[in-house]
């Protein structure tokens, strides 16, 4: 008997969440009960996702320093506040993959864009909506998505590797300087995934040797669940 998940009144932020790892978080965290709003660029899919999973979905662009804080107001307005932001949404720079002699300052611009710079403003944003539910007792979380080419030098990654290995230390030291908030950082790598983005980096790979998202997200979940000991509807029950 496994016990039951029960995440009804966690108020969860999710970029990057109508393809990949971050659908599936989506999927999973709702369908536990987790009050979801997640932010894409693509209207049709935002709506469809919002339509599949009860979630609120905002159409917006974390690497535009102006979507920032119009997604902020619309993640707290529906949720009342956040407890946990999942920063899911990557960018892989230049594609076809190049080498850095052979990148274009934009495209390392882009990545840097997304992966660093997102982030930072949107849990910059959020700071205040996640100490109030840390001060509340509910817990506060910011789970960032790395990857193992933050730490390993594979060639033709460069802007990937550069912006990721930039996120793991940024979250390093925020969880360092958040400890008085009361708010925890995790940089979390899922591995490589069967996800539009690993196919647009590398087209000619066997998807049966790449983790499926959802088990990947079973995984994140679970290590956010580790990270919020005290949230009080974390389980409830137990299913057969």
């Amino acid at each position: 008997m496994q016990p039951k998940i029960d995440l009804q009144g966690l108020r969860v932020g999710i970029t990057g969440g109508t393809s990949g790892l971050g659908l599936a978080l989506v999927r999973q965290l709702a369908g536990k009960g987790a009050s979801i709003a997640f932010v894409a660029r693509t209207a049709g899919n935002v709506e469809r996702v919002a339509a599949e999973t009860g979630a609120f979905g905002i159409v917006a662009d974390i690497g535009k320093k102006e979507d920032i804080y119009p997604i902020a107001m619309q993640v707290t307005a529906n949720l009342g506040g956040v407890d946990v932001l999942i920063n899911n949404a990557s960018s892989l720079g230049p594609a076809p993959l190049a080498l850095l002699a052979d990148t274009e300052c934009e495209e390392l611009e882009a990545a840097l864009a997304v992966n660093v710079l997102g982030v930072f403003r949107l849990t910059k944003a959020l700071f205040g909506a996640l100490a109030a539910s840390a001060h509340e007792g509910r817990g506060a979380l910011v789970i960032n998505i790395s990857s193992d080419a933050a730490v390993n030098a594979y060639p033709g990654w460069g802007a990937y590797g550069a912006s990721k290995a930039a996120l793991a230390h940024l979250t390093a030291i925020w969880d360092e300087e958040s400890k008085s908030d009361g708010i925890r950082f995790l940089a979390l790598d899922p591995g490589d995934m069967d996800t539009p983005l690993h196919a647009l980096a590398l087209p000619d790979a066997d998807p049966s040797t790449l983790k499926d998202p959802e088990v990947a997200a079973a995984e994140i979940i679970a290590k956010m669940l580790d990270a919020l000991p005290g949230h009080a509807a974390l389980t409830a029950g137990a299913h057969a």
